[in-house]
């Protein structure tokens, strides 16, 4: 991964910008500043259907890698996967959506 590339999307980019990386559906996300907190970048898992583009409007947002291991337990539980595949069966389906060409990457 390129520090320097991070360094000027963080200097140079827009807020909400969700840059590529080399791994489907990891990105990196500029937040722009709130309240204490200045502008910053941060990891956001989100699915990626068949053509690389994000499933979701929003992903699941890391801010850093305590959250990262925080999620990873959660993750671990039986009964969330039993609770979602309850949910499979109860909710409609959702349809996919197309990705744009020529989009920056970050190598991972």
């Amino acid at each position: 991964m390129s520090e320097e590339k991070l360094t000027d999307f963080l200097k140079t980019g827009k807020e909400w910008t969700r840059m590529l990386t080399s791994v489907p559906g990891v990105f990196v996300l500029k937040l722009p500043p709130y309240k204490s907190s200045p502008t910053r970048l941060v990891v956001e898992l989100n699915p990626v259907d068949e053509t690389g583009r994000p499933k979701k409007r929003r992903g699941l947002v890391l801010r850093s890698s305590s959250e990262l291991e925080d999620f990873k337990e959660l993750f671990q539980y039986e009964k969330l996967s039993k609770l979602l595949g309850i949910l499979d069966s109860v909710n409609p389906g959702v349809e996919a959506v197309r990705r744009k060409k020529g989009e920056e990457v970050i190598e991972l």
